[in-house]
């Protein structure tokens, strides 16, 4: 599939909700407990999206926008939410999520963004040079990620519980990724 800015925002809109209807209300034994050494819990992740929310991926577009190569995205700190945050509440950190998340998506609404801007290129400072179309994509899959790794630390936590039934149970063959 091609990079479509209209689905790009409709996934990324979601992302916030999904989260919500998963998380809010579970235990910390839930949200709390991480998949082993070097891994996140599932409130540290949400933690790190509303870092990424803060100063990642709309300050990247911003800078594609106003500067194309010739000024390197600044690099991010993929562990700085867990120096941050630790203490609060993760219906707080959801909260959080959504308005940050809203808020971006109204701001990137804003710009207009068409098919030339879509090709203007940016570079990363691992990666090297990227479109701003390819930015986009990378923030959606980036939310998945995301998904998919809360869906998986909590599945871990029952991977001794459902005995047997754990070799047909693909979410409990993934390995660990968090950072």
């Amino acid at each position: 599939m091609e990079h479509d800015l209209d689905h790009t925002m409709a996934l990324l809109a979601r992302t916030p909700a999904v989260l919500n209807a998963l998380l809010r209300d579970l235990s910390t034994a839930w949200t709390e407990t991480d998949e082993g050494n070097n891994t996140w819990t599932a409130k540290q992740v949400i933690a790190h999206l509303n870092h990424c929310e803060r100063v990642d991926w709309l300050a990247r577009v911003k800078r594609i926008l106003e500067f194309g190569e010739s000024k390197a995205f600044d690099p991010l700190d993929r562990a700085a939410h867990l120096k941050t945050n630790s203490d609060m509440p993760l219906s707080e950190l959801l909260d959080e999520f959504v308005l940050l998340r809203a808020a971006n998506l109204e701001e990137l609404r804003a710009m207009h963004i068409g098919p030339s801007e879509l090709a203007l290129r940016g570079k990363h400072p691992a990666l090297g040079t990227l479109t701003l179309a390819e930015l986009l994509a990378g923030w959606t899959v980036h939310d998945m990620t995301h998904l998919h790794q809360v869906s998986r630390i909590l599945a871990v936590q029952y991977r001794e519980a459902c005995g047997p039934f754990s070799a047909y149970l693909g979410v409990l063959k993934c390995n660990g990724h968090s950072g």
